[in-house]
């Protein structure tokens, strides 16, 4: 089931990294998986929302109590290591977008 990731009353951070795949496939599901359990380590961190097309498009959203949390996983070294592969095996194109989240709204039917 899809969830929406609970975030903390503003301000926070998020990190908005878009990317398109190449048609490499080797070692990204079981990286990804590493990334995702790492990332729940670092403190500071709240949580994200992850899609991706079938053309391999995609957009993640990580959120982030504030910017010295969020450079704690810029500088982990697993993390790290992703982005070298990302580089060289898995992404044509991405881009990563820093932002603090001033507002939110939100709606629910129960």
């Amino acid at each position: 089931m899809k969830k929406i990731s609970p975030s903390p009353s503003p301000p926070y951070i998020c990190a908005v990294f878009t990317s398109i795949r190449t048609n490499i496939d080797e070692g990204y599901e079981e990286m990804n998986n590493l990334l995702f359990n790492e990332i729940k380590n670092i403190d500071g961190y709240i949580g994200n929302e992850v899609f991706r097309d079938k053309d391999g498009f995609g957009v993640n959203v990580s959120y982030w109590k504030d910017l010295v949390s969020l450079k704690k996983w810029k500088n982990n070294q697993l993390h790290k290591k992703a982005q070298k592969l990302g580089k060289t095996k898995w992404y044509k194109e991405y881009k990563l977008r820093i932002c603090k989240v001033e507002r939110e709204y939100d709606f629910r039917i129960n």
